[in-house]
């Protein structure tokens, strides 16, 4: 169970947000285009940024602490699913904020 350690906190960190969608009306994950679009950029550089800690071995990953699939270069699974649930968490955090706070989005 241990090796699933990393996912159970990116689980933990999406449950504790996921809601905001449909109880605040966050449109976030409607408008997937847009959100694709801000993580795309997000996901490339910090993966290259990884990568190159890695290689320069200034990063490691515990294994047993992560599901043991890697990418070439040694980037673990759970390390990409990373750059995917918390920027997630953090745009829906943000959107959720707006929402209350009855900010307009800048598209509207």
């Amino acid at each position: 169970m241990r090796h699933f350690s990393y996912l159970f906190v990116l689980g933990g960190c999406l449950a504790a947000a996921l809601w905001l969608e449909p109880v605040l009306k966050v449109n976030v994950l409607r408008r997937w285009r847009r959100l694709l679009l801000t993580m795309v950029p997000v996901l490339v550089v910090f993966v290259l940024w990884d990568l190159a800690a890695i290689a320069a071995g200034h990063w490691t990953f515990d294994p047993e602490q992560t599901t043991g699939v890697l990418f070439p270069g040694g980037l673990p699974l759970d390390e990409v699913l990373f750059f995917v649930a918390v920027p997630t968490c953090a745009i829906l955090g943000f959107e959720a904020v707006r929402a209350v706070l009855r900010r307009p989005a800048g598209d509207e």
